[in-house]
C-alpha cells in the first residue's frame, strides 16, 4: 500500500513559526506572570496601613468628592457609577465593596457607609443585599477622621486609570484604622487576615507607644486587651497565643457563640456566633448530626433573626441539660471557631508581616509624615497670606499714594507695574493691592490688616515650633487620638473569657459498672484492677519506697477526683484508666492528667455522686483544718481542673475522707500527739477558707504527720482528746 503523502504547512504559518523560539521558564515567569503577581498583591489583596484595599478607598474617596459627608443619602447606584471613574472592576464588585462597609450588613464594628435599605448580613451567605436601585447610602460621621487633611497635601495623589481624575495613594486616617477594621485579602503566594480590635483599646495602645516607643508586649496586651468583633461572641483569652500575635503577627484565637436559656420553652437562644461562621453553616452540621443519631437532644432548630437582630433556636428535649448539650456543640460545631490571624500589611509597596506593636511603630511613622505635611502647606498658604499682607501694609502707609499712581496710570495694564515701582512690591503683592475695593480703603480695615499680620506671623512661628519638634508632633497626634475615642469609641462587642473557666465537654465513655478494685499510692501512682485479676494475688507492686495510701473498692462508672500539693483538684472517670496488674506500677497521675511540672498527686477520693454526706478533711502545718462537703467539687459540665480545692495559706499536711465520723491523730514535730474525732472539726462551705486550731503548737514546731492508724501511737500513751483546741500529749 502506497504511503501517504505529509501534508505541507500553509505559507502563512510557515512564515508566522519563525518568530517563535525558546523561552527559558524563569524568563517566562519573570515577564509574563511576576506583573500580574505584584499587580494583585499591591493593587488588589493586600491592605496597607491606613486599613483599606483599593477596593475601599476608591470608593470612599469617590462619596467624599460626591459630598456625603453631610446632607442626604443618594442611591446606591448612583455611587456605584461614579465610583467607576477610579474603579474599572464592574459594577457588582463595587457594589458588593459597598455592602461590607455599611451600617447595615454589620461586618464591621465602626461602618464608614450610613445605609438605607437591605444590605443583607455578614453572619449569613444566603441574606442576599438589595439592588443598588433600591438602596441608599452616604457617609458615617468616622469618615470625617479619614479625609482629615487630604485638601492640605497630607498624602499624594496620583492619576485615575485613564488619567482624566486624581485619587489619593492612601488616606491620612488619625486612628490606626488598619486595627480597627477587619480585612482579608488573598493574593498571590500569600494572604492576609487582619482581626479588629476595638477603638478604644487601640487609641489607648497607640498613646502608650507615642509616649514611649520601647514599650513591651506585656503593657500592649494590657491596654489592648483583644481583638474585638462586630458579631460578639466570647473569646477564649490564651495569654500565650496572643503573645505571638501581637509580636508577629501569625497566630489564631477561639471565639465562641453567647447563648441563654429559657426555661419556660425549654430552648436554647444563640444570639452571637463568630466571626467567622455563618448561621447556614451552624444548621446544616446541626441537620447532619441529628440526621446521623448523634445529637438526640435537639428537637428542632430554626433561624428566628429578624429587625431586632440575630437569634438561632434549639428546641431541647425535655431532661437536657443546656450547658453541656451547649459544650458538645461548641467541640463538633462552628458555634466554637478560630480566627487564623495574618497580620500582612503593605508597607511602602511591599509586603509585611508584622505583630501589633510594630504595625503602631509603622502607623505612628506614616501619620508623623502625614501631619508635618499637613502643617507644611498650611504654614505655606499662611506665608502667602502673610506676604501679600505685607505688600498692602507698605501700602496702606500711603494710600493716598497708591490712588494717585492708579489715577493717573493712562492703560489698566500699567497699573500693577506701576504699583511695584511706586512700593517695591512685587507682583503678586501688587495685584492682590489692585484688586481691593474703594470701601475698603478706611481705618478700621486698615487696623484688623495690621493686627492680621501679627496673628499669621504667631501662627507661623507656633507651626514651625510644632512640626520642627518630634516631641511635638507627637503630642498633637496624642491630642487627637484622645479625642477620637471619646466621640467615636463604643463598649466591646466580644466577651472575654479565661480557658479556667470553661467546662471543657468530654464525651462520657459508655463503660460498664463493673466493680474494680482501686490503688493509690503515697507518690501518686494510681491503679485500676478487676476483680478477676485480682483473685489469689492481693499482694501490690510498689515503687521503692512508695507504699499504698488508699485501696477502696468501686464501679467503673464512678469519678475520681484527684488533690495536688498546689491547692487544685482534678477531675477524671474510673473508666479513663486501663486496668492494669497487682505486679504492675500503675499511672502516675501528675502524667495521666497534665499536672504542672512542680506538681504532685497527694490525695484521691472516688465517689459516685457528689453528695453532702460524703466529707473531704483537710489537715495543715499550723495545726488548724476543716471539712469540706464533697457537693463543694460539683460543677456544671464537665470540667477537668478546680483551683482552689483548699486554702494554700499553710501547706497541706494530710486530707482524709469522711463518710461517717472516726478518730484520727495529729503528731507534731516536737512529737506529741492528740487522737480527735473527725465530728469535732468543723465543716466549711468555702473551700478555701483557712479552718480552725485543731492542735495548739508550741513555737517553731508544725504538724507534721497526720494518720488514721491509731495503733501507730505508742503503747499506754492515750492522747484522746474531745474539745479543740487542744493540747498534744509527749509520745516520745
Amino acid at each position: 500500500m502506497p504511503k501517504k503523502r505529509a501534508k505541507t504547512a500553509p505559507e502563512s504559518f510557515q512564515e508566522s513559526s519563525s518568530a517563535v523560539r525558546d523561552q527559558l521558564i524563569t524568563e517566562t515567569i519573570e515577564t509574563n506572570y511576576m506583573p500580574y503577581v505584584m499587580t494583585v498583591i499591591i493593587s488588589r489583596a493586600i491592605p496597607q496601613i491606613d486599613g483599606f484595599k483599593p477596593a475601599h478607598r476608591k470608593l470612599l474617596y469617590t462619596m467624599f468628592k460626591m459630598g456625603l459627608m453631610s446632607g442626604g443619602r443618594t442611591k446606591s447606584s448612583n455611587v456605584v457609577g461614579a465610583t467607576m471613574k477610579l474603579n474599572p472592576h464592574g459594577d457588582a464588585a463595587i457594589y458588593d465593596t459597598l455592602v461590607r462597609l455599611s451600617r447595615d450588613h454589620e461586618a464591621l464594628l465602626h461602618p464608614f457607609v450610613d445605609s438605607k435599605g437591605y444590605f443583607g448580613k455578614h453572619y449569613s451567605s444566603e441574606l442576599s443585599p438589595a439592588a443598588p436601585r433600591y438602596t441608599e447610602v452616604r457617609l458615617e460621621k468616622i469618615c470625617a477622621e479619614l479625609f482629615s487633611g487630604i485638601d492640605r497635601d497630607a498624602v499624594d495623589m496620583v492619576d485615575n486609570y485613564d488619567g482624566t481624575v486624581t485619587e489619593p495613594v492612601l488616606f491620612p486616617t488619625t486612628f490606626p484604622n488598619i486595627l480597627v477594621t477587619p480585612n482579608k485579602g488573598i493574593a498571590v503566594g500569600m494572604a492576609s487576615n487582619i482581626c479588629s480590635f476595638n477603638l478604644i483599646e487601640v487609641c489607648d495602645g497607640a498613646i502608650e507607644m507615642l509616649k514611649n516607643p520601647a514599650v513591651d508586649v506585656d503593657r500592649m496586651l494590657e491596654l489592648i486587651k483583644a481583638p474585638d468583633f462586630s458579631s460578639g461572641g466570647d473569646l477564649i483569652y490564651n495569654r500565650q497565643a496572643l503573645t505571638e500575635i501581637y509580636t508577629t503577627g501569625i497566630g489564631s484565637v477561639r471565639i465562641r457563640a453567647k447563648y441563654t436559656y429559657d426555661k419556660a420553652e425549654n430552648c436554647i437562644d444563640v444570639t452571637e456566633i463568630p466571626y467567622t461562621t455563618s448561621v447556614e453553616v451552624i444548621i446544616k452540621k446541626l441537620v447532619e448530626m441529628i440526621k446521623e443519631g448523634k445529637l438526640k437532644e435537639l428537637v428542632d432548630v430554626r433561624d428566628e433573626s429578624d429587625l431586632s437582630g440575630f437569634k438561632l433556636t434549639l428546641d431541647l428535649r425535655r431532661g437536657t441539660d443546656p450547658d453541656k448539650l451547649m459544650g458538645k456543640l461548641y467541640k463538633s460545631t462552628s458555634l466554637e471557631d478560630s480566627f487564623p490571624a495574618n497580620f500582612n500589611v503593605l508597607i511602602d509597596d511591599a509586603p509585611r508581616t508584622m505583630g501589633i506593636l510594630e504595625i503602631l511603630r509603622e502607623w505612628i511613622r506614616f501619620r508623623m509624615g502625614c501631619v508635618k505635611r499637613e502643617l507644611t502647606y498650611e504654614k505655606k498658604k499662611k506665608e502667602e497670606k502673610l506676604h501679600l499682607l505685607l505688600g498692602l501694609g507698605k501700602v496702606l502707609l500711603d494710600i493716598d499714594k497708591a490712588i494717585r499712581i492708579i489715577r493717573d496710570t493712562k492703560q489698566e495694564k500699567n497699573v500693577v507695574p506701576n504699583l511695584m515701582n511706586g512700593f517695591g512690591i512685587d507682583e503678586l503683592q501688587a495685584e492682590f493691592i489692585a484688586e481691593i475695593k474703594l470701601r475698603h480703603l478706611n481705618r478700621e480695615y486698615i487696623l484688623n490688616r495690621v493686627r492680621e499680620i501679627e496673628d499669621l506671623q504667631k501662627q507661623i512661628s507656633e507651626l514651625e515650633a510644632t512640626f520642627g519638634s518630634e516631641k511635638a508632633l507627637k503630642k498633637y497626634i496624642i491630642e487627637q487620638l484622645k479625642e477620637i475615642k471619646t466621640k467615636y469609641g463604643i463598649p466591646r462587642k466580644t466577651g472575654i473569657v479565661y480557658e479556667h473557666e470553661i467546662a471543657e465537654f468530654v464525651e462520657e465513655k459508655k463503660g460498664d459498672d463493673s466493680p474494680v478494685r482501686l490503688i493509690f499510692t503515697a507518690h501518686g501512682y494510681f491503679k485500676k484492677i478487676t476483680m478477676q485479676s485480682l483473685r489469689g494475688n492481693d499482694e501490690q507492686t510498689c515503687k521503692e519506697g512508695d507504699r499504698v495510701l488508699i485501696s477502696t473498692d468501686a464501679t467503673n462508672d464512678e469519678e475520681l477526683l484527684f488533690f495536688s500539693d498546689k491547692g487544685r483538684c482534678y477531675k477524671a472517670r474510673v473508666s479513663d484508666f486501663d486496668p492494669c496488674k497487682s505486679s504492675m506500677l500503675g499511672d502516675y497521675v501528675a502524667a495521666k492528667l497534665s499536672f504542672e511540672s512542680d506538681e504532685r498527686c497527694i490525695y484521691m477520693v472516688n465517689l459516685k455522686e457528689y453528695s453532702d454526706k460524703t466529707k473531704v478533711l483537710f489537715i495543715f502545718q499550723n495545726g488548724k483544718g476543716m471539712k469540706v462537703p464533697l457537693s463543694a467539687y460539683e460543677t456544671k459540665g464537665t470540667r477537668k481542673r478546680l483551683t482552689g480545692a483548699y486554702s494554700s495559706a499553710s501547706p497541706v499536711v494530710g486530707i482524709l475522707r469522711e463518710d461517717k465520723p472516726f478518730d484520727f491523730v495529729l503528731i507534731s514535730s516536737d512529737n506529741r500527739a492528740i487522737q480527735i474525732s473527725t465530728s469535732l472539726v468543723p465543716e466549711k462551705s468555702t473551700r478555701t477558707s483557712g479552718g480552725v486550731t485543731l492542735m495548739a503548737l508550741k513555737k517553731n514546731t508544725v504538724v507534721c504527720r497526720v494518720t488514721e492508724q491509731i495503733e501507730e501511737l505508742p503503747k499506754g500513751k492515750s492522747c484522746k482528746k474531745i474539745k479543740i483546741p487542744a493540747t498534744g500529749v509527749p509520745i516520745a
